[in-house]
């Protein structure tokens, strides 16, 4: 390895570690919208969508992300909820975790090892970094197919009060 070699890999480093850096701790789900390639925008979980995604020291985030109208259950207890009521309350909701990486200044990719969704079970999220001031946007890095389209995915995060 030459020294141009040297410091590149290390600026490369550097680079990564102030995105790990900035991403460790919890954030809140300011927005999540979906873009289709002709231009067509909705919000998959509504104009008000919960959600917290952390991003641990040790290596591992965890999101939770969900439509603030979801019907509530006729029981106070998980366990006397009808099928019905189990099933209606997945729609507009998504959970997922795992360890993650950082691959370069601007890819973060989540390693799922557990997700309400199993076909996202041991496949990474991938998913474009951006700051801008107090918000961390979120995004997938390519149009694939969301919600009935060829969309793009970008959901925004904030730092709770």
């Amino acid at each position: 390895m030459n020294a141009t070699e040297g410091t590149s890999a290390d600026a490369e480093r550097k680079a990564r570690d102030e995105i790990r850096g900035k991403l460790l701790g919890a954030w809140r789900l300011v927005s999540y919208t979906a873009t289709s390639t002709d231009g067509d925008v909705i919000e998959p979980l509504g104009p008000n969508p919960n959600g917290l995604i952390l991003y641990t020291p040790q290596g591992y985030m965890s999101a939770q992300l969900g439509r603030s109208d979801r019907p509530l259950l006729s029981s106070a207890r998980l366990e006397d909820a009808t099928p019905e009521e189990l099933a209606r309350t997945t729609v507009g909701y998504l959970a997922y975790g795992g360890p993650f990486e950082i691959v370069d200044a601007t890819t973060v990719e989540h390693h799922v090892t557990t997700s309400l969704f199993p076909n996202w079970t041991g496949h990474p999220q991938t998913r474009k970094v951006r700051f801008d001031g107090p918000l961390l946007t979120l995004a997938v890095p390519t149009p694939t197919r969301l919600w009935g389209a060829e969309r793009t995915a970008e959901l925004v995060w904030e730092r709770p009060a």
